[in-house]
This record gives C-alpha cells, sequence and structure tokens, in this order.
C-alpha cells in the first residue's frame, strides 16, 4: 500500500472544505492536481473515500475510517517536523493547557514571565476543559496542564502551586436580601434556585456543588453559561448569585457593571490550583521552573485582590 502525506493532507482539506475547488485553494494546488492526488489515494485505499456531487462531497464509510487514521498520522507528522525544525535552530517548545476559569486570569502574567527569561522557548497554548487537557496529556498533544487538583487522571505527576478561594458573587440588590437577616452566609446556607453555574463540563461546577453540599440534579440550578465573564454578567444583571474565584475577581469585577462579591465566613471554601504533567515524560528542571512561573504569578493575583479589598474597606 503507497500513499504519501500529501495525499492524506489533500484529503483532510476536502473533508473539510467539502468542496474540490476550495479545498484546492485551502492547499495552494490546482485543482486537477489535488483531485489526481484523491484518486490515487483511494486506489491505495482500494475504494471510493467520498461520494462526489455537483456542489458538494461527502464521506463513504471507508473515507470516515481513512479520515480518522489521517489525522492521527499528520498531528504525528507535525509533531516531528516542529521537533526537527527546533533541534535545526535550538529552539525548544512547550504545550501547555490551561482550563477556562484560570486560563484569562493567568495566561498573560505566565506567558510574560516565560518570554522574559528564556527568549528560545516557543509556547503553544490550549484551553480546554478537565476532560479534554487529560485527554491532551496522555496521547501527548499537551507536555503539561494548569488545573484544579485533584486532577482525577492516571499516571500523572501533580503538583500544587496556590489556592484559589471562593466568593459569593452577586447583584447588590440579590446580596442585600441573602444578608437581609444579618447572620453570615456560608455556601451550605445557598438554595439550589439562587444559584447560577457554568455548564456541565467545567470542573468549577462540580467543586461549587461540593462546597454548597448540592447534588447536580438539585433542582432549579441553573447550568447554563459558558465562560465565567458569562456568568459575571448574568449574576450582576440580579439573575441569580454565583461562587467566584478570587483568581478572576479583579477581571471579572473590573469588567463587569453592577457585579459584587462577598466573602465567607472561615474557613473559606477554595480550591487547589495545580501543575500536571504524564510520569512518563522525561524529567528536568522545566516542570520546576514553570512551576514556579505559575505559582507566583497566581499568588500575586490572590494577593492584590486582598489588598485591593483592604484599600477598598
Amino acid at each position: 500500500m503507497n500513499f504519501t502525506l500529501r495525499q492524506l493532507t489533500y484529503f483532510r482539506a476536502l473533508c473539510e472544505q467539502r468542496n474540490f475547488g476550495r479545498a484546492a485553494e485551502a492547499c495552494h494546488v490546482s485543482q486537477p492536481a489535488l483531485s489526481v492526488q484523491i484518486r490515487a489515494l483511494e486506489d491505495a485505499m482500494g475504494g471510493p473515500l467520498v461520494e462526489r456531487r455537483a456542489r458538494d462531497v461527502v464521506m463513504t464509510p471507508l473515507g470516515r475510517q481513512v479520515l480518522g487514521q489521517a489525522e492521527t498520522v499528520l498531528r504525528a507528522a507535525e509533531q516531528l517536523a516542529r521537533m526537527a525544525k527546533e533541534q535545526s535552530t535550538g529552539r525548544r517548545s512547550l504545550a501547555l493547557g490551561v482550563i477556562p476559569t484560570l486560563a484569562p486570569y493567568l495566561l498573560p502574567g505566565i506567558l510574560a514571565q516565560l518570554r522574559a527569561t528564556d527568549l528560545q522557548l516557543s509556547v503553544q497554548v490550549r484551553e480546554a476543559t478537565t476532560e479534554g487537557l487529560l485527554t491532551g496529556l496522555q496521547i501527548g498533544e499537551l507536555d503539561v496542564a494548569i488545573l484544579a487538583l485533584p486532577s482525577g487522571g492516571h499516571g500523572l505527576i501533580e503538583k500544587e502551586l496556590f489556592v484559589d478561594r471562593f466568593l459569593l458573587a452577586g447583584s447588590a440588590n440579590r446580596l442585600a436580601q441573602i444578608n437581609a437577616d444579618g447572620a453570615a452566609i456560608r455556601p451550605q446556607d445557598l438554595r439550589s434556585e439562587q444559584l447560577m453555574l457554568l455548564q456541565d463540563g467545567h470542573c468549577l461546577t462540580d467543586q461549587a456543588l461540593e462546597v454548597c453540599g448540592m447534588q447536580r440534579n438539585a433542582p432549579e440550578i441553573n447550568m447554563g453559561a459558558g465562560s465565567l465573564g458569562t456568568l459575571s454578567r448574568l449574576v450582576a444583571a440580579g439573575f441569580g448569585l454565583t461562587l467566584m474565584p478570587e483568581v478572576a475577581l479583579q477581571v471579572e469585577c473590573s469588567a463587569t457593571k453592577g457585579l459584587r462579591v462577598q466573602r465567607f465566613p472561615g474557613p473559606e471554601p477554595f480550591r487547589r490550583i495545580g501543575l500536571v504533567r504524564r510520569d512518563t515524560t522525561e524529567a528536568g528542571d522545566w516542570f520546576d521552573q514553570l512551576a514556579e512561573v505559575v505559582r507566583a504569578v497566581g499568588q500575586e493575583i490572590v494577593a492584590q485582590t486582598r489588598e485591593g479589598e483592604v484599600q477598598e474597606g
């Protein structure tokens, strides 16, 4: 069986574009040249990979199978090409994953420090849920990930970096109502119909439910927001209350008019933020050095948040 990376690349483009002309344009070749390579791939695979229509194409069952394997082969080839380029230029790379409830707040500081201390380091960032990051680690698409611990993954090395406390967030009216009787509000005092949380898949939702002592199937919990930014704007507009991570507080309060927060009485609920890598990854100083950068950035954000609260008080 003879096929080439070029044929697999053209076939992937054809599946993405669903049109020979658009696929040829995306690959910067003529349409006849692309068609010849697709035909050659079909001959090698022993059957048609697409159904040809007037304006588009549809993958055959064989085509779907071939595409899945082609994507695996092409990812591996791209990684090999990147490794060869880095080896020849002396440039190193790091594939870093971050959960969405940390990425907007930590990444600017982390990337700035990495750039300042190591100009030869090329960082590729991927933002995804914990499940997506763990999958990326296991299959080698990521070298390391920043997420909440414990990760729940297997075959991993975890290093705790800092504690991210939760605050109660909502509109001024909502908070005034819940504080009306003068008692200190604990997470367990919140009712399910008062809560707004991120949609399923975000570990922050699981953590919030846990500290509030609620089950996922509790009635009337609104779990529809896709990001902390959206969630902040909804609760600021009076549509419920939420638990806001301390690390996100400065950014979201600055960006969201009417958002108010208050701390829970001690012991404050929190999540543990850490750095995770495969236990089979070659050990080296890079992991500890990256951990120190992430720890410093996270702790500085938390310290600035608390300092700002003191000044405002």
